[in-house]
């Protein structure tokens, strides 16, 4: 054969991906428990990718859908924390590549909508079928017996494989933990972000953080840097409360009574210029408390979900010019703040590690749920097993 000839040669395309089975944690009916079980899970289709997932993270949004308080199409694949490795991609994209470190972003960016395009990707349009969790063509990729079964906020990672969206995963360096950048998807940010982006903490301030677990221990961090003179936390837990200072706390308190009572005595009366509801389970009397603990022009700001109501008269807000202010994601840009969080991790001004608390199976994730609900936990992290 001549150099000519040979030099035409092409390689052969690569094989197209094929429908595989993968062990994924469910729940099929809310009030159900997580079952562990096995699914067959489609290849990926244009603009999608599949992920081999090495670590899940356990949030307390995903207990709220198996619990029925919020609603959620069932059955569905948890989880939406996580991170893993790129396994196959699909035709058309271009935004990872086979064998690519990811985290997932529970919101999808696709950089492109109007609110991505204006620094709002924490809004973006494709987000609209994370309580369906069907993707964008509208088919599911996860089935069990004729069954369709979706993915927790267009994701499922409580699976050894998921198949999503380009948009819903962000290119990390390889030498991150996956157990910690399993958590920059959704609860550093979304806490962080609480401080830093949507109450935009300024230094010398108050701020006063009710609840301080997954998500509250990142607002912590985020109020600290930020430079806030007193990062007060308010959690009935001991163990919380202990761990907050690591995450940057100046002062912790086991009742709202105490800590409304400190407020006003290393404030002059002033109060705070910053409440953050970062609980559990968000109630009435928690926005009660925030409300009454800041001062003139101070500013609410909630990131817990529940059953709370604002039950005030409004001139508690009209006559200190006081705000209530609601988010999503921390009001983070996950393409950007996603890579900004894990560089500041891996330059020691971050603390990850120290979220991680206990790790768990696939098989154990009814046991790390009921962990976070005794407040054993700042954050469980699933190990998926291979």
């Amino acid at each position: 054969m001549s150099s000519t000839a040979a030099s035409t040669e092409t390689s052969p395309a690569p094989a197209a991906p094929q429908r595989i089975t993968t062990k994924a944690v469910v729940c099929r009916a809310p009030a159900t428990p997580w079952e562990l079980t096995e699914l067959e899970l489609d290849p990926p289709k244009a603009n999608e990718v599949r992920v081999k997932i090495h670590a899940a993270g356990l949030c307390h949004s995903d207990d709220h859908i198996q619990k029925g308080d919020a609603p959620m199409r069932m059955p569905v694949v948890g989880g939406h924390e996580g991170a893993g490795v790129v396994e196959s991609v699909g035709p058309g994209v271009t935004r990872v590549e086979v064998g690519d470190h990811v985290v997932f972003s529970f919101i999808p960016a696709c950089g492109k909508c109007r609110y991505c395009s204006t620094g709002r990707q924490n809004l973006c349009d494709e987000g609209k079928n994370a309580g369906v969790g069907v993707l964008a063509d509208g088919t599911f990729r996860f089935h069990q017996d004729g069954e369709d079964f979706g993915g927790l906020c267009v994701l499922g990672t409580f699976s050894q494989y998921t198949v999503v969206s380009e948009y819903s995963v962000v290119k990390i360096p390889d030498d991150v933990p996956f157990d910690v950048a399993s958590l920059v998807g959704c609860a550093v940010p979304t806490g962080w972000g609480t401080a830093v982006n949507v109450a935009e903490v300024r230094t010398g301030q108050t701020v006063v953080i009710y609840g301080a677990g997954g998500v509250g221990s990142n607002a912590v961090q985020g109020a600290a840097m930020a430079g806030a003179q007193r990062v007060v936390v308010v959690d009935p837990v001991q163990f919380k409360r202990d761990m907050a200072k690591v995450f940057g706390a100046t002062h912790t308190f086991e009742t709202a009574e105490e800590a409304h009572e400190f407020v006003v005595r290393s404030t002059w009366g002033e109060l705070a210029d910053h409440a953050i509801i970062t609980v559990g389970v968000l109630h009435d009397e928690v926005i009660h408390d925030a409300i009454n603990v800041v001062g003139k022009t101070g500013q609410v700001t909630i990131t817990a979900v529940g059953g709370g109501f604002i039950n005030e008269n409004p001139g508690m807000l009209i006559g200190f010019q006081r705000r209530v202010q609601g988010h999503v994601y921390g009001g983070c840009n996950p393409l950007y703040d996603i890579p900004r969080l894990i560089s500041l991790y891996k330059s020691g001004q971050l603390k990850l590690d120290e979220l991680v608390t206990k790790h768990y199976t696939l098989d154990q994730v009814n046991e790390g749920y009921q962990d976070m609900l005794d407040g054993k936990n700042i954050r469980g992290v699933v190990i998926i097993d291979h």
